[in-house]
């Protein structure tokens, strides 16, 4: 499984905490004034990022055998120690998709590694296919609205002999010679998402290259049963039953929260229908709101803060006749889903490399060394098999309604139609029959609300390894480790294996605070629970009702803000926002935001990107009852967190506490 659901933090957000790492931020050095030999390399300075970083480009044979000509510029930056005296050893880090350049994640990476670059040097390469190093270009897929087997299909056409030349097995070779003509010695490998699975091939062929490996949201190469992909049903159910369990709303509520979720199943299969919505950007979407447009939501993992604080409550929502916070759901998934930056530029995210990635290396049910024909009528087969031995594979839904998702989640048909692959470069050769997985120190971090990497298939991974290490980050989504994370400790256990090749202490993987849900979505004021009255409050039962749609207004624009970074929004029923990125967090600027149908919240909110004070000042209007200011007080990053609230609403004071936004 090719885990996506990558969460971003904005620049200026991002650089707070790059800075508070204690990472120097050096202006770049114009080309051509000075060079750095490293190895039997004579590398530039970069010109294009910041940071003492210095490029190179390595040739490297598109064919090792030589039956197809041609050489490849495989692009890298490196990051020399900042302290005195010899480097104590150097950081590899390698990206996720597939199709994402690693050195387009270098403020990530090295936010990452601050604290240890006093005394290590940092290495990224973007892999072949990928970025700068040849990345590949298939028109079609690059820029298509729908992904089709076709489509793929053709794109493996287009690069005919060369297709299976970008497979992860030749990318790993890419490093190890790139760290052998550096002269690095052992390295610090961490992948994260795909990077796992590439980090795992490394592992494999190039062994004695290794000192320690870190594998972030990780999955098993597989065999032919993970074809299936087994665990992402459980794990997509786990991620919304934990998160319910985890809320006093929701698990007051009878049931889990799948339970919660599946009349409105029932109803989109019985009842699809074609929507029209706009994201939280304002983007408009149009598409069939069925039982795969939900399972998309659910699956998809985009956004991934935001699908799992709403949807519960947006599907009972949907049920009683409110359509609009499920239909935002599925439009804002629609454009999470696509990993294409707004150029579609295969540079940014190659869709090529993607589709070479699942169809070399990836297990598949059927056999890859069939005509594609032969291939298809296999599929059919195995699929009406499964039908019968295990329907219930990607339950609440069936396999057919998991077919219909996005060929790159659904995975299993993307690869149909894909010409048939070389007996040069058989499919899924990743290793010389009989290698071992080294006795490498190996950290495998997973998030248990993680559904594109499981928990079960990173504690796989782990037993490959002799040495390996599993650490579940309780209310962590996909990737742990990195600034977009909703806390710091995957990196402190990360730089902390590093610095002693042990994962002794991990006590803080328990204390990362929960999602906090929404409770219920209500068109009106009068249908939500009042906040929580203290010592001083006169308000009445209303106003206090209108506190909560207040906080609630302003919870939905905050659990997007990370992935949105710096930019506008709309609210849910009306109304817009803005969000800036500060030095620590964000400063979000409410206009007349529509939680309801009948209150308008506007104001300021500034919070932190992760833990801190927090403080709203919020202006209400609705009826004269219910207009008034706000100020808003709470604790981000902490475990239960409580809001107080104290203000005047239709000229009675409020003084009142309920769950933070």
């Amino acid at each position: 499984m090719y885990g996506r659901g990558f969460q971003s933090v904005g620049g200026a957000a991002l650089l707070a905490i790059w800075l508070a790492s204690g990472l120097a931020v050096a202006a770049p050095v114009p080309t051509g004034e000075m060079r750095l030999h490293v190895g039997s390399l004579a590398l530039e300075p970069c010109t294009t990022t910041s940071g003492g970083a210095w490029c190179g480009d390595f040739r490297r044979p598109l064919d090792p055998r030589g039956t197809v000509a041609g050489q490849l510029l495989i692009y890298f930056e490196y990051y020399p120690h900042s302290g005195a005296g010899p480097a104590l050893g150097t950081l590899v880090a390698t990206e996720g998709g597939p199709g994402f350049p690693a050195t387009e994640t270098r403020r990530e990476y090295l936010a990452l590694y601050a604290p240890l670059r006093t005394s290590r040097d940092v290495l990224i390469m973007d892999n072949r296919g990928t970025g700068r190093s040849g990345a590949i270009d298939c028109p079609a897929l690059q820029a298509t609205a729908a992904i089709t087997e076709s489509l793929v299909a053709d794109c493996g056409a287009l690069l005919g002999a060369r297709a299976p030349l970008y497979s992860t097995t030749l990318a790993t070779d890419d490093l190890s010679a790139l760290l052998s003509t550096l002269a690095t010695g052992p390295v610090d490998l961490y992948g994260d998402s795909y990077g796992t699975f590439f980090a795992q091939v490394f592992a494999l062929r190039h062994p004695r290259q290794l000192r320690s490996l870190v594998l972030d949201g990780a999955y098993p190469l597989g065999d032919a049963n993970y074809a299936w992909y087994p665990a992402y049903a459980p794990s997509m159910r786990d991620k919304f039953n934990f998160a319910c369990a985890r809320s006093s709303a929701c698990r007051a509520l009878p049931g889990d929260s799948i339970s919660h979720i599946q009349p409105a199943l029932r109803l989109l299969r019985a009842h699809p229908l074609q929507a029209r919505a706009r994201d939280s950007s304002g983007r408009w979407h149009a598409w069939t709101a069925d039982a795969t447009a939900l399972a998309m939501v659910m699956y998809g993992s985009a956004p991934a803060r935001a699908s799992v604080r709403e949807l519960d409550a947006a599907a009972r929502a949907y049920v009683t006749g409110d359509r609009v916070p499920l239909f935002r759901l599925m439009a804002e998934t629609r454009h999470g889903v696509d990993s294409r930056d707004v150029s579609q530029s295969p540079q940014a995210y190659s869709a090529g490399l993607a589709a070479v990635i699942m169809c070399q290396d990836a297990p598949q049910v059927f056999d890859m060394s069939l005509a594609p024909a032969q291939r298809m009528a296999a599929r059919d087969r195995a699929m009406a098999q499964r039908e019968l031995s295990a329907p219930d594979t990607y339950a609440p839904f069936t396999i057919d309604e998991y077919r219909r998702m996005q060929l790159d989640y659904s995975f299993i048909d993307e690869c149909a139609q894909w010409p048939t692959l070389p007996d040069a470069w058989p499919p899924g050769r990743l290793a010389p029959p009989g290698t071992r997985y080294p006795d490498t120190p190996t950290l495998v971090l997973s998030g248990d609300l993680d559904n594109m990497t499981s928990g079960a298939d990173a504690a796989v991974a782990a037993l490959n390894f002799p040495r390996g290490r599993h650490v579940i980050i309780r209310n962590g989504l996909h990737v742990n480790a990195l600034p977009h994370a909703r806390a710091d400790c995957g990196a402190i256990i990360v730089r902390r294996f590093i610095e002693t090749l042990g994962a002794d202490d991990t006590a803080c993987a328990e204390t990362v605070p929960e999602l906090r849900l929404v409770p219920r979505f209500a068109r009106r004021v009068r249908e939500l629970p009042p906040a929580a009255a203290l010592a001083g409050n006169v308000a009445d039962a209303n106003r206090l009702r209108a506190v909560t749609a207040a906080i609630l207004a302003v919870g939905e624009v905050l659990v997007r803000a990370p992935e949105l970074g710096s930019g506008e929004g709309i609210g849910l029923r009306g109304g817009n926002f803005n969000v800036a990125e500060t030095a620590d967090g964000f400063r979000l600027t409410l206009r007349r935001l529509r939680w309801t149908e009948d209150l308008h919240v506007s104001g300021t909110v500034t919070a932190p990107v992760r833990t801190g004070p927090a403080h709203a000042e919020l202006q209400l209007a609705g009826t004269k009852n219910l207009s008034g200011p706000l100020q808003v007080d709470w604790v981000e990053g902490t475990p239960l967190a409580q809001a107080s609230v104290h203000g005047l609403l239709g000229g009675q004071a409020v003084a009142a506490e309920l769950d933070a936004p």
